[in-house]
């Protein structure tokens, strides 16, 4: 008898799912520099020959 007194205490978690949609703003800037070092003779070869590209 005490068994089933003991049953009806069952601890219940429910999740409910939101009724307003789920935002997520995003206002991100990327910047980014590329560096390049280059020897003496290409940075020569570019400035002289610039229909290379």
């Amino acid at each position: 008898m005490m068994a089933f007194a003991l049953g009806g205490c069952v601890p219940r978690i429910e999740i409910a799912p939101s009724t307003e949609p789920i935002v997520i703003n995003m206002n991100v800037k990327i910047e980014h520099e590329i560096h390049i070092k280059v020897d003496k003779d290409v940075e020569k070869m570019l400035k002289t020959q610039s229909d290379i590209f």
